[in-house]
């Protein structure tokens, strides 16, 4: 009896001593992450360094400021390679849920600005990032990334590639409509406001950046020659799959692929697995091209009145815009993209489209030189009110602007025509709108 207390007694001894210490553990690393955190704030570099490597080596999971700051001292201050590497990885092990896509995009860029890492292993880490969040990565590794899947790919499986690009489309689409979202409710009555605005359409023009990039790269392979018969050869095992689908109709009337039997095949089977606004605007078009115009305007209808989100149903609205382009209805095009700007007056695309309208109207709207060139400040007037509008598409927006521009009347022409600048000058044929005469 007497040695089993012993035991219980000696036991307890040493739990309480284990205790004792954790505890004093536990307080060491409470002082020195509150002396770091001080210097650090005060920009007393040298001296955060000695307290946060104790963090690094003894407090591991204490906080992730530990790592957010501490990539400063290894990165900026001290320029470790090694310890930068250590405070990544350290921070992915003990704090794998603090935005971890974004912390595996940053570490890869800092591994490839430094030459630290093989393409293959930086592929490797941007794939980590891109399977948890594509819409926290880096724009530019967003593009590495895909050119990774790309060249891997491209010959052995086609379809992961477009999968791929689909996939990050559709997350950036959601990321930037929830902008879109946001943009629409602030107004710049506050100087919060003003700072979300500037954020959010900062964040918008980065990743409207994205989808030219991506198609960029993809250009080579997405060809009709190249998916018509990769549909063909997979649509029997998908012809269900709306999501399989809905990609399938997108590529092929995106590359214009349209004139192909298998692009009605997969609109209708689309249609019939996702009675959908998305799946009938297809299927309107569809309609029409077989000359059946009462069937397509009834889809176009039932599309719009099925979606109840007024950004969506702008975009349907720009969509039959762009049919009733194709078929020379110019006035009748510009009439629905207002109605979409109606319905989400930041549609930078819908202004763009009505700009990339007029000028292709600009032989036709005008006898003579000055008159043709002022269709292309019609234009410009919408391009640049494109961009002011819809920051995701400043970029692409400023090579319209920049064309129209070069083709507005210079000084010389404009004296030859009698005109004034600064005048209002109204512009002929089935735009009617008055514009300004430029002034220099």
């Amino acid at each position: 009896m007497k040695k089993i207390t012993f035991l219980l007694a000696a036991l307890l001894f040493i739990m309480t001593a284990k205790t004792n210490a954790q505890d004093d553990a536990n307080r060491e690393c409470a002082i020195k992450y509150n002396l770091f955190l001080g210097d650090f704030k005060s920009k007393k570099y040298e001296e955060a360094y000695t307290n946060w490597i104790y963090l690094m080596d003894n407090c591991k999971d204490l906080s992730v400021n530990v790592y957010k700051y501490g990539s400063t001292l290894a990165e900026d201050v001290r320029k470790d390679p090694a310890l930068a590497k250590r405070v990544y990885e350290q921070r992915l092990e003990f704090f794998p849920n603090q935005n971890p896509a974004k912390v595996h995009s940053d570490y890869a860029t800092y591994l490839a600005d430094n030459k630290l890492s093989t393409e293959d292993e930086i592929f490797t880490i941007l794939e980590k990032g891109y399977s948890i969040d594509p819409t926290k990565m880096g724009v530019k590794n967003l593009y590495k990334y895909f050119q990774g899947v790309t060249d891997r790919n491209k010959d052995t499986d086609p379809q992961k590639v477009f999968d791929t690009y689909d996939d990050v489309l559709e997350n950036v689409n959601k990321k930037l409509e929830g902008y879109a979202v946001q943009l629409k409710k602030l107004s710049v009555d506050s100087v919060a406001n003003k700072k979300k605005i500037h954020a959010y359409s900062t964040n918008s023009r980065a990743l409207g950046t994205v989808e030219s990039g991506l198609d960029a790269i993809v250009s080579d392979i997405a060809t009709c020659e190249r998916l018509i018969p990769l549909y063909k050869r997979n649509f029997e095992a998908h012809k269900s799959d709306a999501i399989w689908l809905k990609r399938a109709v997108s590529r092929l009337f995106n590359k214009e692929c349209q004139e192909d039997p298998l692009y009605q095949e997969l609109v209708r089977a689309y249609a019939e697995a996702s009675p959908s606004p998305e799946a009938y605007s297809f299927l309107a078009s569809v309609l029409e091209d077989a000359g059946d115009n009462a069937g397509a305007d009834e889809m176009r209808q039932k599309s719009f009145d099925l979606e109840t989100d007024p950004l969506k149903k702008s975009k349907y609205k720009l969509k039959f815009a762009q049919s009733a382009k194709s078929k020379g209805q110019f006035s009748k095009a510009r009439s629905l993209a207002r109605e979409a700007i109606s319905l989400n007056p930041n549609s930078g695309r819908a202004y763009l489209f009505i700009a990339n309208l007029y000028a292709s109207s600009a032989n036709n709207c005008g006898t003579n030189e000055f008159e043709k060139r002022m269709v292309y400040v019609a234009a410009l007037n919408k391009a640049q009110r494109a961009a002011s509008v819809d920051p995701s598409i400043s970029a692409v927006a400023g090579k319209y602007i920049r064309s129209y521009r070069g083709n507005v009347p210079s000084q010389k022409v404009i004296f030859t025509a009698g005109v004034n600048p600064g005048s209002s000058y109204a512009i002929k044929c089935w735009i009617g709108e008055t514009v300004k005469v430029p002034s220099k």
